[in-house]
């Protein structure tokens, strides 16, 4: 039996029972996988028809493509709560990385569907990484307009370093703390638990670039 849709996946102002059936959706799917999820199971899931899905998606497809439209448009939110004039220049890139962090620590969905997405997807033009890279070289572009970003290095490089800026913790913290775990007699638990900090150096010459 499929479960509810916990409180606080969708947006406060987002309750239709399309955005319902999204929301169910990105649940499942982050869950059982996109394959492994029925029309059927969304439809339990959001308290609504399988009719309905159908009326209002078409197909699973098009229900996974929103799904990951509306992860991008989340990806976007986070990103412009931090205004270009908000704080210094020099923070302005890393105070983005904490606000997609804050906002996937407020997901798990997201961050499962992530994580299935990026390591079992079959890299697409158009797909969720597609998405997520043209969404970060249009912030790389508004950086460099505002005068905040450096352009020592290609856009293509920008994006690169920060996608693995916001990625790698991702995949990777929980391995930190499973490993952590493992010697809890060597950790101090009045300290905070190791948090890990991913950088990518493109150019050993100029690896103090952070974007």
């Amino acid at each position: 039996m499929a479960r509810p849709v916990p409180a606080g996946t969708a947006r406060a102002d987002d309750i239709t029972a399309k955005a319902r059936i999204r929301n169910a959706a990105l649940e499942l799917f982050a869950r059982d996988g996109v394959e492994g999820t029925s029309l059927r199971a969304v439809a339990a899931a959001a308290g609504v028809t399988v009719g309905l899905i159908v009326h209002h998606y078409g197909t699973k497809e098009a229900l996974r493509e929103a799904v990951e439209l509306a992860i991008v448009e989340r990806f976007a939110d986070a990103i412009a709560s931090v205004p270009l004039d908000s704080r210094p220049a020099g923070r302005i890139a890393a105070a983005r990385d904490e606000a997609v962090a804050d906002m996937l620590a407020a997901s798990p969905a997201i961050v499962d569907y992530l994580r299935r997405a990026l390591l079992d997807g079959g890299g697409e033009q158009g797909d969720l990484v597609s998405r997520l890279s043209q969404l970060s070289a249009q912030q790389v572009h508004d950086l460099r307009a505002a005068g905040v970003a450096s352009t020592n290095h290609t856009v293509g490089e920008q994006v690169l370093t920060i996608m693995v800026r916001q990625f790698g913790r991702l995949f990777l913290q929980p391995l930190v703390d499973r490993i952590s775990h493992e010697f809890p007699e060597d950790i101090d638990p009045s300290r905070t638990p190791p948090r890990l900090t991913v950088e990518l150096a493109l150019d050993a010459s100029r690896a103090d670039d952070r974007d």
